[in-house]
């Protein structure tokens, strides 16, 4: 059995991870709140940012924590398309159960479907991530810790819509992104401890891209996007800040007549 290791570079991919998930689910719960007080158009749209946002960071979170996994016997490699096919189906399945919940009418019944779509959908991205994994030697899960990411997947993602929901003030926000990070975190190593790996001695090369080569520039490329999407969200007036210019300058004019 070859020696896995999760923090192959230190604190810095868990932390750093835990950062990139905190991010975006801050931004995927201030975008919904945007698009629950907008109509038309713009309800689409900040539905949009909010699920790329919360996919980018999730998938994010789980490729940068990545970066410090491990096998002792063996490089690894990573197959690429079935790589960005993680990407994609975390952006897909997101996107769905966020737009569940913001045309729903019957929010319960959209919050549970939406949860469980969406947690089975991270837990998809997980696994489809690990699929990707090329080394010398057999992957191998303990179902009851596969069993238990994915509970932890649907938890979380139900969470995160509901506080989307329900939440309001910047601190409450705030403290519900943190408490979601670590969520994803959890469900991310939990899934990463259910493996092991009997390690088949090679001198052959293994297909696929190394973390560095490929791994590494998209996830710098992807934590760019969430961070200037923070910038565009923090400085896009809110719905209540629109209707007060509007009526400012309708007072204006009133007095200006």
């Amino acid at each position: 059995m070859g020696h896995l290791d999760h923090a192959a570079l230190g604190w810095l991919t868990p932390v750093l991870s835990y950062v990139m998930a905190c991010i975006g689910a801050a931004l995927g719960l201030r975008c919904t709140m945007r698009a629950l007080g907008a109509t038309g158009r713009s309800r689409r749209n900040w539905l949009i940012t909010a699920a790329s946002a919360l996919g980018t960071g999730i998938w994010t979170m789980h490729f940068v924590a990545m970066l410090g996994f491990s096998v002792s016997g063996t490089d690894i490699r990573y197959d690429v398309p079935l790589t960005i096919v993680s990407l994609l189906v975390a952006m897909i399945v997101v996107c769905a159960g966020v737009f569940a919940v913001g045309y729903s009418r019957d929010r319960t019944r959209a919050l549970l479907l939406g949860g469980l779509t969406t947690g089975l959908g991270v837990a998809s991205m997980h696994y489809l991530g690990m699929a990707a994994v090329r080394l010398h030697g057999q992957v191998r899960y303990d179902p009851m810790l596969v069993g238990l990411s994915v509970l932890i997947a649907v938890v979380a993602a139900t969470a995160a819509l509901w506080a989307a929901l329900n939440i309001k003030s910047p601190v409450a926000v705030t403290i519900a992104s943190l408490i979601m990070g670590a969520a994803v975190s959890s469900m991310h190593y939990t899934g990463m401890f259910a493996v092991s790996v009997r390690v088949t001695p090679s001198g052959a090369a293994l297909s696929g891209a190394t973390a560095m080569q490929f791994i590494f520039p998209l996830a710098v490329g992807l934590g760019s996007y969430l961070f200037l999407t923070s910038a565009f969200v923090a400085l896009s007036p809110s719905t209540g800040e629109r209707e007060a210019t509007a009526s400012a300058q309708q007072a204006v004019e009133r007095v200006a007549h």
